[in-house]
């Protein structure tokens, strides 16, 4: 039997004074939505002002969200990816500018020689989808999808243009850094990013905090927005934004299911660093922070790193056709444009599927994550009600 949810979860945790209007924009998150677990953490100066949490983080038991609680973190993966790839840029390691080749010979077949690196972050490198459908097997096991990334002909001259790679941009990155530093993934996010500054965050994770972790679901907005897609879609077209996130077959277009996709342990156990991070809102606003000040006596990126890999690689429209508004990419970071407003013009960081927000400001000096369970679409407003309190806050 399903426990019965309260209509308006308390939200427990710490707001320093003066972010009070902060921690209300959480709360009305929760307004209508019973079912939702959540959590925002913000860092500014490098210290923690903004720690709070609420809600359910498994409805099939009505276990609640919790201090620890962590959650799978989709597409903001792709920003942590981008942060350790920045990180091997400063130590000289990595050259934005060199082929992809140079790194991963065998990804050079098929006419690939000449891709670079800021292709594969940017979204530029063609392979925003596998031409050979993926099983829920496949992606499992981290050989068979990047050997079929570099069999792969692009499917458009790379270079030309943008389309987002909803997966396979974290084994196209993460193959590249795999190689640098001879460590898998796992192991070189741990490494670099998080063992330094104590962050609980994982790509791939460890089998005994499984229970540590958030049971994701879908909502109205999700469901309602996957029925139109299908809707939409014309039969016999090939549909690469749809195959982008599916993989042909290794997940559905929600991403979930009550037990499969990335609710599903051995998932969440496997290296996928485009979309599999597991972390807790907490972790993400520290290592975030981190990139742009001294946090917990740490700074991943200095200021020159940044400038270079926050250059605009890839905005406007987008080689196959979607609605806008669109992005805009640097070296895998996310910046600020109508698609995706952070704090400022100068914030960077990157969102993820189903509501995920994490991001840095420079100028402010400010980290921020927003995390929950209940997955919506893009017409999803929690974390931007959210980032708007906090604007208000630091510019008053």
């Amino acid at each position: 039997m399903t426990p019965a949810n309260p209509a308006t979860p308390t939200v427990h945790g710490r707001t320093a004074p003066g972010y009070e209007p902060v921690r209300r924009a959480f709360e009305r998150a929760f307004d209508g939505n019973p079912r939702m677990g959540a959590a925002l953490a913000v860092r500014h100066h490098g210290e923690p002002v903004v720690d709070l949490w609420g809600g359910v983080a498994d409805t099939r038991t009505g276990r609640p969200w919790e201090r620890d609680t962590a959650s799978v973190i989709f597409s903001c993966t792709k920003g942590l990816m981008s942060v350790l790839a920045a990180r091997l840029v400063a130590e000289g390691r990595l050259d934005y500018q060199a082929p992809v080749a140079t790194y991963w010979p065998e990804f050079a077949q098929a006419g690939k020689g000449d891709i670079r690196v800021r292709d594969i972050l940017a979204h530029r490198s063609g392979l925003s989808a596998p031409r050979r459908a993926l099983s829920p097997s496949d992606v499992l096991d981290w050989h068979t999808v990047t050997g079929a990334l570099a069999e792969q002909k692009p499917l458009w001259e790379p270079g030309t243009g943008y389309a987002y790679h909803a997966l396979t941009h974290g084994w196209l990155i993460g193959e590249v850094v795999r190689r640098i530093t001879g460590l898998p993934v796992r192991e070189a996010f741990a490494r670099f990013l998080a063992e330094p500054l104590g962050a609980d965050a994982w790509v791939g994770l460890p089998g005994h905090l499984g229970e540590r972790v958030a049971h994701l679901h879908a909502g109205a907005g999700l469901v309602g927005h996957v029925a139109r897609q299908a809707a939409a879609r014309v039969p016999g077209d090939p549909d690469w934004p749809g195959r982008a996130m599916t993989l042909g077959g290794a997940f559905t277009p929600e991403l979930i299911t009550p037990d499969g996709g990335f609710n599903a342990p051995a998932v969440r156990a496997a290296e996928i660093p485009g979309a599999g991070g597991v972390a807790t809102a907490r972790a993400l606003a520290t290592l975030w922070s981190a990139t742009v000040t001294a946090t917990e006596g740490v700074r991943l990126l200095d200021d020159t790193t940044l400038e270079s890999a926050l250059a605009v690689q890839s905005e406007g429209a987008p080689v196959f056709d979607v609605p806008g508004p669109w992005p805009r990419w640097g070296m895998g970071f996310q910046l600020d444009s109508p698609a995706r407003r952070y704090l400022s013009p100068g914030s960077f960081g990157h969102d993820g599927a189903g509501g995920q927000v994490a991001f840095a400001d420079p100028g402010a000096e400010i980290g921020f994550a927003f995390l929950t369970n209940q997955m919506e679409a893009d017409e999803d407003l929690r974390a931007t009600a959210v980032v708007d309190a906090l604007r208000e806050t630091v510019s008053g």
